[in-house]
């Protein structure tokens, strides 16, 4: 087996890895302005994608731009997760170069797409490939690909430990070798329990001094995961952006999360922003949290929400994700001021970051390798690969880190 990486090696972001040049792994795309895609467009024979993560399916309709039509695998949520995000990037960025694919490349895409569950082979350009749940947000995959002679587990995005969306990835299966995600190498997670309640302590007591709480989250997994924790304390919610259809969709795939009553009270009890005749303006002034994207403050809503609580240092923002380099949410938190429709803004409100991570931080990826250490294990998706594979080599590991471009037989 020779696997090539095309992306998402020595860096977060537009994850591809290709298979004896007939498997690809994901096609996903970088955050960031411009946003990048894998170094090239491969012609693969099928393709399979591990979760709805714009990092890892966000550049899948650029495969069928062209005469070819290679099945598309996933899980049912999966599917519908990468259309939406595809329908909201021709939206933001259509017809643009920060766009690489069109609606036609959209639509093709509906007509390739085969779904899978967990735990249930399928054939996909002559491997044998099985979905494992990884525990990151509903639909999320390990994937296994066994060619008759070698087993490559790609463990795609994962979680160990619970959270109130899905829980925490129990699944090890036999494999010769495993391509292992590191974005929390070197982190340690407080315990979900203490980080919720920090936030909800955080909250509660800016709507009790008469200010406004903004929460930039993640449409897909994060949203879903703040409107549980809002609901559980009663804090009263606003959820706004691509969130808003995600949460809806999820409501039909209950098996892919982990308490499908939860989800449904949580999302009857956040009021659902239409944005029409200057609502979000008036939401700013209310006391309640509002939930919305983007994530990182590269776009959406966020982007009129944060500039109108900016001023007052009542107000907080509360980043509740991971923050790519060169992203508006990376730059608030370290400089106290962000770009927002082109001026640079200092923001006067309280800015505050919480850890509600849905990956493993480096105690869940030493826990989940452990039972791999007669395997060989390829690092990725991470911002220190090469010393994550170093330290897990003075482990008695067999590791290694390869760069983008790279080729790695096995």
């Amino acid at each position: 087996m020779d696997v090539r990486f095309l992306g998402g090696a020595r860096e977060v972001g537009r994850s591809a890895i290709l298979v004896d040049d007939s498997l690809l792994l994901d096609f996903g795309l970088l955050t960031g302005t411009p946003m990048q895609t894998p170094i090239e467009t491969p012609d693969p024979d099928a393709v399979v994608v591990s979760h709805g993560h714009l990092d890892h399916a966000g550049a899948v309709p650029a495969l069928l731009s062209g005469t070819a039509r290679p099945p598309v695998h996933w899980t049912p949520p999966t599917r519908e997760l990468a259309l939406t995000l595809a329908r909201d990037t021709l939206k933001l960025h259509g017809g643009t170069l920060q766009c690489p694919f069109t609606e036609t490349d959209v639509q093709r895409l509906t007509q390739v797409s085969e779904t899978h569950g967990y735990r249930e082979p399928f054939e996909a350009a002559g491997y044998e490939v099985t979905f494992f749940n990884a525990g990151h947000i509903p639909g999320s995959a390990h994937v296994l690909v066994d060619d008759g002679d070698t087993r490559l587990l790609y463990t795609g995005d994962f979680h160990v430990d619970a959270q109130r969306l899905v829980s925490g990835t129990t699944a090890r299966p036999d494999a010769d070798v495993v391509l292992c995600e590191s974005t929390y190498y070197g982190v340690s997670h407080d315990a979900r329990s203490e980080v919720e309640r920090r936030f909800v302590e955080s909250v509660e007591e800016t709507l009790w001094e008469g200010g406004t709480v903004v929460v930039p989250a993640f449409a897909i997994g994060r949203t879903q995961e703040m409107l549980l924790v809002c609901d559980a304390h009663d804090v009263p919610c606003y959820v706004d952006g691509m969130g808003k259809d995600v949460t809806r969709m999820l409501g039909n795939y209950p098996g892919f999360v982990r308490d499908a009553d939860a989800l449904q009270r949580a999302t009857s009890h956040a009021r659902f922003v239409t944005g029409r005749d200057g609502q979000r303006k008036r939401i700013c002034q209310q006391k309640a949290a509002i939930v919305t994207t983007s994530g990182m403050l590269s776009g959406g809503p966020a982007m009129t929400y944060v500039p109108e609580v900016a001023g007052n240092p009542t107000n907080l923002v509360a980043m509740t994700g991971y923050q790519v380099e060169d992203t508006p949410g990376r730059d608030l938190l370290e400089t106290g001021s962000a770009e927002f429709d082109g001026r640079r803004m200092p923001v006067s409100a309280r800015v505050e970051q919480y850890d509600f991570s849905a990956h493993a931080d480096e105690a869940g990826l030493r826990e989940f390798l452990d039972a791999y250490r007669e395997s060989e294990v390829l690092v990725n998706h991470g911002d220190d690969c090469e010393r994550f594979a170093e330290d897990l080599r003075a482990d008695g590991y067999d590791a290694s880190a390869p760069a983008v471009g790279d080729v790695v037989s096995i």
